[in-house]
């Protein structure tokens, strides 16, 4: 996969990179010897941000995905590594792999003082209708803000066979972990296109036991992601494949063009680094897999000077609460209202 020109500003920065202390990691085992530890401030207890690292999700994943594929480096791995930013103190940490089925399985993580955080996701290859596996994880003081999901490739809603090919049998999974960790909160229309039936947005207090909820619940989500990936069978009809492929780079456009985290990024090392970051490592295949751009597969976002427009929502619908039901179908809006009387 290809980089633009300031990839090598990225690389040049990971280089010069001095040894940092390592963080305290959350103690998921049980002992007594706990990493948690909470500081007094002007009367309150918060918790250490730097007692709280994301790199047992990636060791997880990464040791997982060796017992199902062959898990071979990513070209970008080169390229993308680590760099601290701007502040000095915080650090980016990338990697990035691929099997015969996953074209990408990549992480990256931040970890400073003010905030950790963790981008990880894994990429099928387009001769595989598999839904990407998606965990976007924030921890502030006292604030989490998460998104585990099984990404769907298409529609689950146009096409029932997807849905049914692999959302059915996960549905008590997901139910399980919606129940312990619920509805975050409005999601925008567009943003509900792109989640499944199984989807976890949530946000909650930092606790020890609600991280090793959301541990348990990325463990899970993963092992049953690396579960339809074996039984995945390669298709071979080439308009499928490219219809996989279409499908998949318009997601990557719309993540590119609209993630949130890229306001996070750009406080930390710059806009144009943080563009790169985003078209060419998170969202790496931009410029691979299709040549449409944002405004081809969203039109409604073009502005009267033909830019793309900055709102986060042009349909202006937001979903207050969980827009399906135990079986994963949709519920309209009468549906829902009447589901929140109950």
């Amino acid at each position: 996969m290809g980089c633009s020109s300031s990839s090598s500003s990225l690389l040049s920065l990971s280089l010069m990179l001095k040894p940092y202390p390592a963080l305290m990691t959350i103690n998921y085992n049980g002992s007594s010897q706990s990493h948690w530890s909470r500081r007094k401030k002007k009367g309150h207890f918060l918790l250490r941000v730097s007692a709280i690292s994301y790199q047992d999700f990636i060791d997880f994943s990464l040791n997982e995905t060796k017992r199902h594929a062959l898990l071979l480096p990513s070209p970008l791995q080169e390229k993308y590594s680590s760099m601290i930013a701007m502040d000095g103190r915080t650090r980016l940490e990338m990697s990035s792999f691929e099997t015969p089925r996953i074209r990408l399985l990549r992480s990256m993580s931040i970890e400073g003082e003010a905030m950790q955080v963790l981008d990880f996701a894994a990429f099928p290859k387009p001769e595989f209708d598999l839904p990407i596996f998606c965990g976007n994880f924030f921890t502030a003081a006292n604030t989490n803000i998460v998104v585990l999901d099984l990404n769907p490739l298409h529609d689950v809603i146009s096409q029932r066979e997807y849905k049914e090919k692999y959302y059915d049998r996960l549905m008590p999974l997901g139910l399980k972990y919606t129940e312990l960790l619920p509805w975050g909160g409005k999601l925008t229309s567009e943003s509900i296109k792109f989640f499944s039936p199984i989807v976890i947005w949530t946000k909650f207090t930092s606790s020890k036991s609600k991280h090793e909820v959301l541990y348990s619940a990325f463990v899970e989500y993963y092992k049953a992601w690396l579960e339809l990936m074996e039984q995945a069978v390669e298709e071979t009809d080439p308009s499928l494949i490219m219809c996989n492929l279409e499908a998949q780079h318009r997601y990557l456009t719309w993540r590119a063009e609209k993630d949130p985290g890229h306001g996070v990024l750009k406080r930390l090392i710059g806009e144009k680094l943080a563009k790169d970051l985003l078209r060419n490592f998170l969202f790496s295949g931009i410029d691979e897999l299709g040549s449409k751009t944002f405004l081809d597969y969203f039109p409604e976002y073009w502005s009267e000077d033909g830019t793309i427009s900055e709102k986060r929502s042009i349909i202006g619908k937001g979903f207050e609460n969980r827009p399906w039901d135990k079986n994963g179908e949709k519920l309209n809006k009468e549906r829902m209202k009447v589901k929140l009387l109950q």
